[in-house]
């Protein structure tokens, strides 16, 4: 009897497989605010490190109790993809802390001065850009040319380690484009950004 049990419900599972399609999509609403607070916190005067709220939250999400974790059902167990998509996308691990420490380091130090000056600039795809070398004394050109290139190393690994902190490696690009529009809106007034079409505008 047992093992008939058994057998119909591995002939469900095969079923169910074979018929239900999960669809998760990219959060865009929880990237928005994930996207927010991690630039903010790059772009603050603060000497301070990420939200402690959001880094609360993803340490939870992590290391949660056995004991606390809902029961499983069918479902969950054919299609744990269907799980994937949480109201708040995970911000923190230690790559994630790594690269923001470093990209508000560089900030502080170099970015800022240059972004007020208008020598660098946002660009549309969520990078930084020189926009005009002659604005930093020829002594510093050099300087210039491998901390863009640096920040622009960091801000592509941020993206890729996000999405697979969340699972979703397929979430890159969108994860990218959504940091890309909280850059430019986070500027501050007189920032430059290049727009979609490739052309330099002043906030």
């Amino acid at each position: 009897m047992r093992k008939a049990w058994f057998g119909l419900m591995a002939l469900v599972a095969v079923s169910l497989i074979g018929c239900v399609t999960i669809n998760v999509y990219f959060p865009e609403a929880a990237a928005k605010k994930a996207a927010d607070q991690f630039i903010g916190s790059v772009l603050s005067e603060q000497a301070t490190a990420q939200p402690q709220d959001q880094k609360d939250a993803d340490k939870s999400q992590q290391q949660q109790p056995p004991g606390n974790q809902p029961s499983a059902s069918v479902f969950d167990l054919l299609i744990p993809a269907a799980h994937a998509a949480s109201p708040n996308l995970r911000i923190h691990t230690p790559a994630i802390d790594k690269l923001h420490d470093a990209m508000k380091q560089r900030f502080q130090q170099h970015l800022k001065s240059w972004l007020n000056d208008g020598a660098v600039g946002f660009t549309q795809d969520g990078m930084v850009a020189v926009r005009d070398a002659g604005k930093v004394p020829l002594s510093q050109r050099a300087a210039l040319k491998s901390t863009v290139a640096a920040e622009n190393r960091d801000r592509q690994a941020l993206y890729r380690e996000i999405a697979n902190a969340n699972g979703h490696p397929d979430w890159q690009s969108d994860i990218r484009s959504t940091f890309a529009q909280l850059w430019i809106k986070k500027a501050q007034s007189g920032w430059y950004y290049r727009d979609a079409s490739g052309h330099w505008k002043r906030k």
